[in-house]
């Protein structure tokens, strides 16, 4: 009887091991998933950095005026400053005037002949065959008088005088008709392609003209913030030296750099708040709006195996600031929520 109990107390032993063994485990898993964090966070650190605009006039001349200061919040197309435009506006006219008369000969050229030039020259034709006829009948008088008298009732000279006429009034008349021709079919193609060509080339005369008016305001090509005024009133504007350098406030973002271990965690688009130290206890909203395909290396001229770690990538994370209180360069703390792990998302569920 000793012997069966003995072995009966062995197995309940095993059982209870058992049964503590696993409560163990599965104490250890539960207390494993309520340690896991609900969402693990990703840190950079990096500075707040914007697009920065220099703007030149485009043409060379003195500037007349300066609209705005420095740290002024401008607006798309806000005019900033003027050149002085006192030798322009009479070429502008100039070139309006030349443009008016040339449309007018191109008018004239399409309109061809009025149609009292058409019946002036068709009188000119009547007059000059009329003088025609009456020389050709003075001729053949003179020419019957020579014949009859065999040469003494006339001069050879008056003869001649006669007929040189005659080929005269014959040369008029030639001459009226085709120019009764040429008013009723009107001026050529070819005139009329080149009084065009003309009237194109004044056009865009006065087009660059009033473009170059244009210019002279320096307007704002985007809403920002003047951040220097580099030329004043009086002074000499030039394509090539800017008169204004003026920050974008609209996107910014904040430049950092992740790791190459660290870099399959940050994805484009996903959610980020920013903190500065400016503003403590203020997060700006923010989102990841890029992240650099290409590597660098820390330092770059190594490239050793121990070094592949100091991989760096570069990162940037867009951030709503209406009221621009983030400057350029403010060091910023970059804050990315990482998704739940499966094992910690599942052990939720189970709770």
């Amino acid at each position: 009887m000793s012997q069966p109990r003995w072995r009966t107390g062995r197995r309940l032993w095993a059982v209870g091991l058992f049964a503590a063994v696993a409560l163990v485990a599965a104490y250890g898993s539960w207390w494993a998933a309520r340690r896991e964090p609900s969402g693990a966070e990703l840190t950079l650190h990096g500075n707040v950095d914007l697009r920065q605009v220099e703007l030149p006039f485009n043409n060379s001349e003195r500037v007349a005026e300066v609209l705005v200061e420095e740290g002024t919040r401008v607006t798309r197309g806000q005019i900033l400053a003027r050149l002085d435009t006192s030798r322009l506006r009479p070429q502008l006219s100039q070139a309006e005037a030349q443009l008016a008369a040339q449309r007018a000969a191109v008018q004239r050229l399409h309109n061809g002949s009025r149609p009292e030039e058409i019946a002036q020259a068709r009188a000119n034709v009547v007059l000059a065959h009329a003088d025609a006829g009456n020389a050709q009948q003075q001729y053949l008088r003179l020419q019957n008088l020579s014949d009859t008298s065999a040469g003494r009732g006339i001069s050879r000279q008056d003869l001649d005088n006669a007929k040189t006429a005659l080929e005269a009034a014959q040369a008029r008349l030639a001459i009226n008709q085709n120019a009764l021709k040429l008013q009723v079919i009107g001026p050529r193609q070819e005139d009329i392609a080149q009084a065009e060509a003309e009237l194109g080339a004044d056009e865009a005369r006065l087009e660059l003209l009033r473009q170059q008016l244009a210019d002279a305001n320096l307007v704002a090509p985007v809403d920002g913030v003047v951040r220097s005024r580099l030329l004043e009133a009086g002074e000499m504007a030039s394509p090539q030296h800017a008169a204004f350098a003026l920050t974008v406030t609209d996107p910014k973002w904040v430049r950092a750099y992740v790791d190459e271990a660290e870099l399959g965690k940050v994805r484009m688009g996903m959610p980020a708040s920013v903190n500065v130290d400016a503003f403590p206890g203020q997060s700006f909203v923010g989102w990841v709006g890029f992240v650099s395909p290409v590597s660098e290396f820390t330092p770059k001229s190594v490239q050793t195996e121990e070094l592949r770690t100091s991989l760096v990538y570069e990162v940037r994370v867009f951030v709503r600031d209406p009221l621009d209180k983030l400057p350029l360069g403010t060091p910023a703390t970059v804050t990315l929520p990482l998704p739940v792990p499966a094992a910690a998302a599942a052990a939720g569920a189970v709770r």
